[in-house]
């Protein structure tokens, strides 16, 4: 699994950087077919406190995930988009079983 983090128009910190892995890592307890994972991080609206954009998309083989949150802070975005993913994962499991 190739991991590659984006953060538009800021630096993104190693902590930061170190909690995206070890969230999206999980990832693969549920699907260990997973080619790649895209995180790309930015602010939007620096004017309102719930301006942190956190895009999850996931490269399988014959399908793609996606989902985007924006919360308070980077951490819950990440998150809240991992916890969308496990959902969306586990649909297209049930569904490729029940074939």
């Amino acid at each position: 699994m190739k991991a590659r983090i984006q953060s538009i128009n800021f630096d993104a910190t190693k902590a930061l950087e170190a909690y995206i892995a070890k969230k999206t890592a999980k990832l693969e307890k549920f699907f260990d077919e997973i080619i790649n994972i895209e995180v790309y991080l930015k602010v939007v609206k620096p004017e309102t406190s719930v301006n942190k954009e956190a895009e999850i998309k996931i490269t399988i083989p014959n399908s793609d995930f996606f989902a985007s949150k924006t919360c308070d802070t980077f951490e819950e975005a990440i998150d809240l988009s991992v916890d969308a993913l496990e959902k969306q994962i586990r649909k297209y499991k049930e569904k490729v079983s029940n074939k």
